[in-house]
């Protein structure tokens, strides 16, 4: 008989910090937005949002070519693309 699997990890545990994410409430078209003007209600949010590390280890953006938000970057498949900063900034910059 083969060996069991390791256990999962407790799904609630594991994800109840998304319950305080400052982008619980916002719509899933801002969150995964390609375009840095898109994605800044959700770049903002992230500005002020407490769980920036839980969100990066879990989403892991850079291992797994995420498009959206994640740890107050703007991410194209896995690659950081923008920063609230970066939207701040004058093209002359």
């Amino acid at each position: 008989m083969p060996a069991s699997a390791a256990p999962l990890p407790d799904d609630a545990g594991f994800f109840s910090w998304q319950a305080t994410a400052a982008c619980a409430g916002l719509p899933p078209h801002v969150v995964f937005a390609r375009r840095p003007q898109d994605a800044a209600p959700a770049l903002r949010a992230c500005a002020a949002c407490l769980v920036q590390r839980e969100c990066e280890e879990v989403v892991a953006p850079a291992d797994t070519w995420f498009d959206g938000v994640s740890s107050g970057r703007l991410w194209r498949n896995g690659r950081p693309v923008a920063t609230l900063s970066d939207l701040h900034r004058s093209p002359r910059d």
